[in-house]
């Protein structure tokens, strides 16, 4: 298996970027859609980077991820499974189902992909 370096050092920086985003950040728009978005263009590159996987089936992970987790808020399984009162846990789950995410987890992997695409094109043109 191929690693990609380029992609797992993306998922690296858009991780920093997350942390940095659930550390200091509490607004209405930053915290809530951006670092939706990036946590999926997040998981995209980490797939990219870790596995042989094309755009497709990276982005099709990615896209179910967040759905998963979505659908575990909508569904409560963190005070299911005991940890509603983890801080740590709803920081990187969530604790509250919104359509609104589902929209933001499409636009990161979109984003990501478009990102891909244009990056390679253009390391394919320079080499």
């Amino acid at each position: 298996m191929r690693i990609r370096l380029g992609h797992l050092a993306a998922a690296a920086m858009l991780f920093v970027v997350e942390v940095v985003i659930a550390l200091f950040v509490r607004d209405g728009f930053v915290r809530p859609y951006l670092g939706d978005v990036l946590a999926t263009a997040m998981v995209y590159c980490a797939v990219r980077g870790a596995t042989p996987l094309g755009r497709a089936g990276a982005a099709a992970c990615a896209l179910a991820l967040g759905v998963v987790i979505e659908l575990g808020q909508a569904l409560n399984v963190l005070d299911h499974a005991g940890l509603g009162g983890s801080r740590v846990a709803r920081v990187v789950f969530g604790g509250v189902f919104d359509l609104k995410d589902l929209a933001c987890y499409a636009v990161g992997v979109g984003l990501a992909v478009l990102i891909d695409r244009h990056w390679r094109s253009c390391s394919s043109a320079a080499g």
